[in-house]
């Protein structure tokens, strides 16, 4: 029997037909269609998270500027994917906070923190506008020898010798007197100044007892989130780093500064 041009399909004895694969054309057209639209939804969900970490991190930033008084917001890293789960869930996994010019108004001698860099673990918001609580931090205090010496009222720069620094005090009858002292971190999160040695002879009685009254106290660092504790204070070529760490650390006003 003649068999039709337009049966294009094989058949079997029992006269049903095998259908084949799609041709190769028609596959690829299939797999790049079913490619472009995951990677839709991939930008998509990738984008829809973007803007919520940048909400979140504008929000923290607006939260710790109010908490710490800083003249300018800090910036702000929400770390983690997706952060849209962190949200919903009420904690943010690692948070990296650097911010500049923390004061420290209404202390003895006050002395600002020129940078303030925080790894926070666990942020959590609490009840209060202007607190916020976080599982564990790491954070270093960076000191400007600048701030340092109008805190204590000499000029102080970087040693030779690690761990001191060197301190020129102008005399009140006129001219100047240098020693290097020892640098270190004490309880109440205070950075002391120990071990004096003349860098230019030894001092004049009155100028001792100037340097002794200036050194006499630790400066005690304010306006730190409450919870965390100083551990190590290095001299460095511009200033002094100050490293804390601390579980339960709430960020808020200091009340001594008020």
């Amino acid at each position: 029997m003649h068999q039709s041009s337009y049966d294009t399909e094989p058949a079997y004895d029992d006269g049903s037909v095998c259908v084949g694969p799609p041709p190769p054309g028609r596959r690829r057209r299939t797999v790049i269609v079913v490619a472009a639209s995951l990677a839709a939804l991939v930008v998509t969900a990738v984008g829809i998270d973007r803007f919520a970490a940048s909400r979140a991190e504008s929000r923290t930033a607006e939260a710790f500027q109010s908490g710490m008084g800083t003249p300018n917001r800090p910036t702000v890293h929400v770390g983690g994917f997706p952060v849209l789960t962190q949200l919903a869930s009420g904690t943010l996994r690692h948070v990296d906070i650097t911010a500049h010019d923390i004061p420290a108004q209404g202390s003895t001698r006050p002395l600002p923190i020129t940078r303030l860099t925080i790894g926070v673990d666990g942020l959590k918001a609490s009840g209060d506008a202007d607190e916020a609580r976080a599982r564990a931090v790491d954070a270093t205090a960076f000191l400007s020898y600048g701030d340092l010496s109008d805190a204590l009222g000499l000029r102080l720069s970087q040693d030779s010798e690690p761990g001191r620094v060197r301190a020129t005090l102008d005399l009140p009858l006129g001219g100047e007197v240098t020693v290097t002292t020892a640098v270190s971190a004490v309880s109440g999160n205070r950075i002391s100044f120990t071990d004096f040695r003349a860098a230019d002879g030894a001092p004049s009685g009155p100028a001792q007892a100037l340097l002794d009254r200036i050194f006499a106290d630790p400066i005690p660092l304010r306006n730190i989130p409450e919870g965390l504790r100083l551990r190590l204070v290095t001299p460095t070529k511009n200033g002094v780093d100050a490293r804390f760490t601390g579980r339960t650390v709430t960020f808020r006003p200091d009340s001594s500064n008020a």
